[in-house]
């Protein structure tokens, strides 16, 4: 009787993974050259992706391939670029903070000639900005939209 009772409650209890409704158990091997397995190790690169099989489903069914490709250069060029946004912003905080202490804590005169010297901080900061600009426009013109054009003689 006991022996009855306890397959009972095995069977009542489940655990560990849910078996799938169809599960892939069809299995296919294929054989490449070494130029056809470059290739293929190529547009595999290219869709990002990061399982073969996925990879090779969506080949075979046709499916919508998305390529993503992240340059390294222009994403290390963006990041540089914010964090020195970044900075400027603390700068612009620090100036508030620097002029109203000044106008607070020192004489007109005395005052006057600490915010002069600021003034001319300021247009030294004005000049780099203008300049950080022209060489963003730069890095686009000549670096990425020049590669857009590259991409898209060369069919990718």
């Amino acid at each position: 009787m006991r022996m009855e009772e306890n397959s009972k409650r095995r069977t009542r209890r489940s655990t560990g993974r849910k078996p799938k409704t169809d599960p892939a158990v069809f299995r296919y091997g294929i054989k490449l050259t070494s130029e056809e397995n470059g290739n293929f190790e190529l547009l595999f690169e290219k869709s990002g992706m990061k399982q073969r099989a996925r990879f090779i489903k969506a080949m075979i069914f046709g499916r919508e391939m998305k390529v993503v490709r992240i340059d390294k250069a222009a994403m290390d060029y963006y990041i540089r670029l914010t964090n020195f946004y970044h900075q400027f912003q603390a700068i612009g905080n620090n100036y508030n903070q620097t002029v109203k202490a000044v106008k607070s804590n020192f004489g007109e005169k005395r005052a006057f000639a600490l915010l002069r010297n600021l003034e001319k901080a300021t247009i030294d900061l004005v000049v780099l900005s203008k300049r950080i600009i022209m060489l963003t426009r730069e890095f686009e013109e000549e670096y990425l939209i020049k590669r857009k054009k590259e991409e898209q003689q060369n069919g990718g």
